[in-house]
């Protein structure tokens, strides 16, 4: 079966568009070929590593890459999904190929405040609502007509 190839992008590629990937490599490595990528790549969030480990999921180890880099490598996706905020996501380069553009608007972990808790706290409902939206992608792909065509 052909893989879809699928690009997550969020700002610094340091927590939402890591999660997003590590949750589609785990509940469907199978049958997509995942990546990420940020607008201003940065270092990996341990908020966000802490809330997969927390998970099961470990994302330690992730490096982050630049969207404009892909894009400029001529890459194709069959998805192209930001996860930030909409004014952010107009902001991604328009991949070639590309057959589905879609935004997913989460919150961003470096931006919440409070105790190290509470941040991580926030973290784990943004990976909990990540991880239903890559589900729904899931669901929604297998229900495709072309699912497992070229």
């Amino acid at each position: 079966m052909h893989k879809k190839r699928v690009l997550f992008i969020c700002i610094h590629n340091s927590a939402r568009s890591q999660m997003a990937a590590a949750w589609l490599r785990s509940l469907a490595a199978d049958r997509f070929e995942v990546e990420s990528a940020g607008l201003e790549p940065g270092r990996l969030n341990p908020l966000a590593v802490e809330a997969m480990r927390r998970a099961g999921v470990d994302i330690g180890g992730a490096g982050t890459q630049s969207a404009f880099e892909l894009f400029k490598s001529g890459r194709r996706f069959h998805y192209v999904i930001s996860v930030c905020d909409e004014a952010s996501a107009e902001r991604c380069p328009i991949f070639p190929g590309v057959t589905k553009r879609l935004n997913w608007s989460f919150g961003d972990p470096s931006s919440f405040v409070g105790t190290d808790e509470q941040r991580l706290e926030q973290t784990m409902r943004v990976r909990d609502e990540i991880r239903d939206k890559v589900r729904q992608l899931i669901d929604d792909e297998q229900m495709s007509p072309t699912f497992g065509r070229r």
